[in-house]
């Protein structure tokens, strides 16, 4: 099946249901589903929600604001507690099944207090067979649809279909939670969450500041001591300047030793467990 094969079979399910509540993190993914059901369902059926809690920084949720408001659907903000639940502040390699049932329970119970039974997410077919999403379980588990898996879109194709309709987020960089950022085996707590994205927010600052605008940024608490991932063309002139370190430790991580590196998806995800 072509891209356009796959969208046109997305809209036909979507435009099934009576209705559809969107887990909507503001990323390129969810946004495709909430605009595709806009398409679908129109505005009126359609209802974005957002998980709220010390894992979702700031500037996401800002992201997902506006997005919502341009399309002119409904946008809930609920509060999530994952750093209460104990399997997610253990933060052992199922972190994530812990953290989407904790975020999936509250956004089905607001949805359906607002007349929406139906949920989806943005799983994507790449998702599907990519052997570290815990998270995705939990959502079978629940009955909460994954669209675009169903219709075979890949995350290339989700970013072609989303230039297509002209979605901004057609090229955002992938933004997972901040909780990916912290080594398995290392306790998650709000501390540690806080700390990591004003680390980012700074070094973010500081880099543009010396004319050296970052597209993937993480800073990785290792627990003893902090990666900064970056752009693999920048991490040598990134390394040099003096601002780097004080700009992490002054954001909370007082005494640990800070480190270069370049950029690689799901770092943490091949690395063994500290702590």
């Amino acid at each position: 099946m072509t891209t356009d094969d796959k969208i046109t079979t997305l809209l036909d399910r979507l435009s099934g249901l009576p209705s559809l509540a969107v887990a909507f993190s503001g990323g390129a993914d969810s946004a495709l589903v909430l605009a595709a059901a806009v398409r679908a369902l129109g505005t009126g059926r359609v209802l974005a929600v957002t998980a709220v809690s010390d894992s979702l920084a700031d500037e996401e949720l800002d992201v997902a604001r506006d997005f919502a408001a341009s399309l002119g659907v409904r946008h809930l903000l609920p509060r999530t507690a994952e750093t209460a639940v104990p399997g997610y502040r253990a933060n052992g390699r199922d972190r994530c099944y812990f953290c989407k049932s904790e975020v999936l329970d509250v956004i089905g119970r607001v949805a359906a207090r607002h007349g929406f039974p139906h949920t989806a997410t943005g799983t994507n077919a790449d998702d599907a067979v990519d052997p570290f999403r815990p998270g995705i379980r939990a959502a079978d588990e629940r009955g909460v649809l994954a669209p675009l898996r169903d219709a075979g879109l890949t995350k290339a194709e989700v970013r072609r279909a989303s230039q297509a309709w002209g979605l901004v987020t057609w090229d955002k960089p992938a933004a997972p939670c901040l909780a990916s950022r912290v080594a398995y085996g290392v306790e998650v707590t709000p501390r540690r969450l806080h700390r990591i994205e004003a680390a980012e927010r700074a070094v973010r600052r500081l880099l543009a500041g010396a004319g050296l605008p970052v597209t993937d940024l993480r800073v990785r608490d290792l627990g003893d001591r902090v990666r900064v991932e970056l752009d693999p063309a920048l991490v040598a002139r990134a390394a040099d300047l003096p601002g780097l370190v004080p700009a992490v430790r002054d954001a909370g991580f007082h005494d640990a030793q800070v480190g270069v590196a370049p950029f690689r998806s799901g770092a943490l995800n091949i690395e063994p467990p500290r702590g």
